[in-house]
């Protein structure tokens, strides 16, 4: 090699040391080239998030574009920077986890064979794996101590703390991205697992392609939002721009092999796993929904509705739900005042629907007969008066005969047209909020008492005159 040489590799190494996406294109400079800027954007971000003090970075990215590629490579870099952090990495499965630990491993052990081509010991001198203590799935560097850690859901974590936690592509099939208690065991692993090994400003990285609404990246997300943390959201499709067939790179999967792909394995496991649209959120039936930050009123500030209405779905099953959402009616548009969603029993939500009539004043209250509705109807009804006093509410009870799928299907549009929610309503209704947003037209879903008293306000609204109960 020539001075000339010499001096541009130099600068090289050390443009790598200083920058994550320099590392990643001086070890494979064919992949990592400058003209894929989406691979530009996310070493960049990742290299963000671990300067910043975000607590989350969820990366969503398409199959074969370098994610666990990217992931092994920012392990390396930041042990090369930081000697003394301690990273713990969760696959898929054993097998995953530990190939993981090994490709790190090796990377950093990795001794010079040709001067023109530099090595992890070029960028990083002096770190070092600890002789006698690498371990495929547990080792240290020199002046460290149990550095890294790679493990499963069906691995351990016991006893190791860390600074960065990682977890790569958790889910490999739209069956297990189906499967509840698949998801639901992911995310019990995370919580009472992962982030109890998680050292105190500690950082995770989740990469992963998005499958449901409900896997490891979409829960993240959500509780991210709850608890008011600093995240990071890295997301891109497969797909840039449907009319120019614009791809986020052409040479890794171009257009021709991407429409070869979804009509092989279906749209809906196709856009999720190349365009980042959950399963259950591809074919949702309600794909918005209208807000409100007060309800229609007065100069005096007095509510202008011309009724307020109840519609109550008891529950069929013991698992079911019931659903009852009282709503104000102005220029026969639904405003919701209040929703009832629970699974408790008959004797508790009588008297939390019959004090929900008394304290929104209801007019005329509807209530699904089927299945011991009418009982529920009669004991709302007794409430109200031996306990609330009240006979402003008139209680009707109906038998409902219409096909429910077909009810629901017909009337949706309406739904999202028509009828206005709280801004918060995602905040004070959760789970009557979740069991809207993924109720799934082709049928797929658990339960539909939610859609199915919605509904009824639809039904009642349209109908002539107005409102009607009767």
């Amino acid at each position: 090699m020539d001075r000339r040489q010499q001096i541009i590799q130099g600068a090289k190494i050390e443009l790598a040391r200083r920058e994550f996406f320099f590392y990643c294109q001086l070890k494979a400079p064919d992949f990592y080239k400058d003209d894929r800027t989406f691979l530009v954007e996310l070493c960049n971000g990742l290299q963000e998030f671990m300067e910043s003090d975000e607590e989350v970075c969820v990366v969503n990215i398409p199959p074969r574009h370098g994610k666990s590629r990217t992931a092994g490579n920012l392990v390396e870099w930041c042990l090369g920077r930081d000697n003394s952090l301690k990273i713990m990495t969760g696959s898929y499965n054993e097998t995953l986890s530990t190939m993981f630990s090994k490709n790190v491993r090796n990377s950093i052990q990795a001794e010079k064979a040709d001067e023109n081509k530099p090595v992890y010991s070029d960028v990083f001198p002096g770190v070092k794996i600890k002789r006698g203590d690498g371990a495929m799935n547990l080792w240290s560097l020199e002046k460290g101590y149990n550095n890294y850690l790679a493990t499963s859901p069906t691995g351990t974590a016991t006893g190791f703390g860390c600074d960065l936690m990682l977890i790569d592509d958790l889910i490999k099939s739209a069956l297990e991205a189906n499967n509840a208690t698949v998801l639901e065991n992911h995310w019990t692993w995370f919580t009472d697992t992962m982030l109890s090994r998680l050292e105190e400003g500690g950082k995770i990285i989740i990469i992963m392609t998005r499958w449901h609404s409900q896997d490891l990246a979409g829960r993240v997300l959500e509780w991210c939002q709850e608890k008011k943390k600093k995240y990071r959201h890295i997301s891109m499709k497969a797909l840039q721009d449907k009319e120019t067939h614009e791809m986020l790179c052409s040479e890794i999967l171009s257009y021709t092999s991407y429409q070869d792909k979804i009509s092989a394995m279906g749209t809906d496991i196709a856009s999720a796993n190349y365009d980042q649209e959950p399963i259950d959120l591809k074919g949702q039936l309600y794909t918005s929904f209208k807000t409100y930050d007060d309800v229609p009123r007065d100069q005096t500030g007095k509510p202008l509705f011309s009724f307020i209405r109840s519609y109550t779905d008891t529950a069929d099953e013991g698992s079911d739900f019931l659903c009852s959402i009282i709503y104000g009616v102005y220029n026969r548009e639904a405003y919701v005042l209040d929703v009832i969603y629970t699974q408790e029993a008959m004797e508790v939500t009588e008297e939390l629907v019959a004090k929900a009539l008394y304290e929104y004043q209801v007019g005329k209250a509807r209530i699904e007969s089927n299945n011991g509705g009418r009982g529920f109807a009669r004991s709302v009804e007794r409430i109200l008066k031996e306990k609330c006093r009240s006979n402003r509410t008139k209680i009707k009870w109906f038998h409902q005969s219409e096909n429910k799928i077909a009810r629901i299907l017909s009337n949706s549009t309406w739904v999202m047209n028509h009828i206005y929610y709280p801004k918060n309503w995602k905040d004070r209704w959760p789970e009557y909020y979740n069991a809207m947003i993924k109720y799934q037209r082709e049928g797929k879903n658990a339960h539909d008492d939610a859609p199915d008293a919605t509904t009824g306000i639809a039904e009642n609204t349209n109908r002539s005159g107005g409102v009607t109960v009767g």
